[in-house]
């Protein structure tokens, strides 16, 4: 594995990230963004499936952002959106990239959720969602964000659907790349429920054949740096096995 630390795609010190690539000439790669409420969370926290992936031959770049409270919406969208083009535009200098993927767990889930549904976001790089090989949602809020709405001054517990939630862009387009959706049956509150009602929209769209939904038994996001009883990575596996998948 190699390993490449503190990247810039950009100039703010939270605009880095962490590359764990394999030794092999061509992979594929993923571009991960850590949860955290938009709060907290750090790129280098997922060693356990980072380091998984990149050992079975599948790269990820896992991004840092703009965080409250110095930063405010749409800042960490837009670091997100940063982060991708960059991948797309500078990776091929660490060997030869077959695919790129993009994911996130949590807040990262929420503004995934966000780049693949929302054009715009990566629209201002000239990059479409369909130029991305697939997306992992993981545990991400499909309504607006908590803290977006704490930002606003509204109780954070209100279920939103504007410009700012992932579920209110869904049905715009008529293709979506590839998704694996995860989340758990003790999520935190109403996320399972939530996440549900975003399948069902995808479903009322008439899109259901390349979404993959995993509902771990667990609570949010407990899993990301698990092993299990054989030493896999719980996490890593689910993104290995999504990305070998059969297309």
């Amino acid at each position: 594995m190699r390993t490449f630390l503190d990247v810039h795609y950009n100039t703010d010190d939270a605009q880095c990230m962490n590359l764990y690539l394999p030794d092999t000439e061509s992979f594929p790669v993923l571009v991960y963004f850590h949860g955290g409420g938009l709060v907290s969370g750090d790129k280098a926290k997922q060693e356990v499936p980072c380091q998984y992936l990149a050992e079975h031959g599948i790269g990820v770049v896992s991004a840092n952002y703009r965080m409250y409270p110095t930063a405010k919406y749409p800042e960490f969208l837009e670091d997100a959106a940063n982060a991708v083009a960059w991948v797309f535009e500078n990776i091929k200098q660490y060997g030869d990239v077959t695919e790129i993927y993009v994911g996130g767990s949590s807040a990262g889930g929420y503004m995934s959720q966000l780049l693949c549904f929302d054009k715009s976001w990566l629209g201002k790089y000239g990059i479409d969602p369909m130029d991305v090989a697939g997306f992992v949602h993981d545990a991400g809020q499909p309504t607006c964000h908590f803290n977006v709405l704490r930002e606003r001054g509204v109780d954070h517990r209100r279920l939103i659907v504007d410009e700012a939630a992932p579920l209110y862009h869904v049905g715009k387009d008529e293709q979506y790349p590839p998704m694996l959706v995860i989340v758990s049956d003790e999520d935190m509150p109403s996320r399972y429920e939530q996440t549900m009602l975003l399948i069902s929209t995808f479903k009322h769209f008439g899109y259901t054949e390349n979404i993959t939904l995993k509902v771990m038994h667990s609570k949010h996001c407990r899993y990301i740096n698990l092993v299990d009883e054989n030493g896999v990575s719980v996490f890593g596996k689910l993104i290995e096995d999504f990305i070998r998948r059969e297309k």
